[in-house]
């Protein structure tokens, strides 16, 4: 058994550990909050972009040439833009979107050109021998949409010189505070969506200016750009959510470490004064036997 001053060596050092994990939760809560915002705030408007996608497509004059970004070729190189985080300790968001996209590598039949977005994503591509076509980090926990603008430019620019024929987006959406999901869409060739069923039965029409083809040429590559901004949005969102879950754990688990420790503690002290009033009684008997 540990003496009595490792136990309590251990029981300050879990104590100092259970401070900082508090500490982080506390910081992760409030970035959440705000994250959380920022990202329900965006989904609405992605939503209206799709839908006037929709009603462009649908505008848009049969004989008119299609636009770069919607031209379907056979696809002989595929792109994938892999979203994960710059910093660890939030729980097994990493490993599930890292797992997912290994997946996508092994089952894609054509060459894969991977794009990441963290470090944590980076650091395990490259340590098993993966070139990546390129790589952004340090975008913070409130990156303004600029800061992601570079990252459309690569895979419009490979797609529209047939570098790559299809691309796709991997992010972890985000869902609740405790769930965080993987998820894959396609980001090239843009598919304009189906309008729903209440959507054509309003029956307004639009005056274009000066043509539907010419709002969509402009549109289409701010499309991109927003899709992949509201997935930076949904993986700080994921990454605050688990990381607050993660130290909210740790803090529980350093909890009933201290207090089994403290147990532990208790019976050592008390196992020590047993023996040590047993050594005295046994001592005095001695002493009385030989007077």
């Amino acid at each position: 058994m540990a003496s009595l001053r490792d136990i309590r060596r251990r029981i300050r050092a879990v104590r100092n550990l259970q401070q900082i994990t508090k500490a982080m939760e506390l910081v992760a809560a409030s970035r959440m909050r705000r994250a959380q915002q920022r990202v329900l705030a965006s989904r609405p408007y992605a939503q209206a972009m799709r839908t006037m996608i929709a009603q462009l497509g649908a505008a848009r004059g049969t004989g008119e040439a299609l636009h770069p970004l919607l031209v379907r070729r056979p696809i002989r190189t595929i792109g994938l833009v892999m979203l994960t985080t710059d910093r660890g300790l939030c729980g097994a968001l990493n490993t599930n979107v890292i797992r997912r996209g290994t997946e996508f590598l092994l089952e894609a039949e054509q060459p894969v050109e991977v794009v990441t977005v963290g470090r944590k994503g980076q650091n395990f591509l490259i340590r098993r021998g993966r070139k990546l076509r390129a790589t952004f980090t340090n975008l913070g926990d409130a990156p303004d949409y600029m800061a992601t603008v570079p990252i459309a430019r690569v895979v419009i620019d490979d797609f529209v010189s047939g570098a790559i024929d299809a691309a796709y987006l991997l992010f972890p959406r985000f869902v609740s505070t405790v769930v965080q999901r993987p998820e894959i869409v396609q980001l090239l060739p843009i598919t304009p969506p189906e309008l729903s069923e209440a959507e054509r039965r309003r029956g307004v029409e639009y005056i274009y200016e000066p043509n539907p083809a010419a709002i969509l040429s402009a549109l289409l590559p701010r499309f991109v750009e927003v899709q992949i901004y509201q997935a930076v949005l949904e993986t700080i969102a994921s990454e605050q959510s688990a990381r607050m879950v993660a130290m909210r754990n740790a803090n529980d688990n350093a909890r009933e470490l201290i207090a089994n420790l403290t147990l532990t503690y208790n019976q050592a002290r008390q196992a020590a004064i047993t023996r040590e009033v047993l050594e005295i009684a046994s001592a005095a008997e001695a002493l009385a036997a030989r007077e």
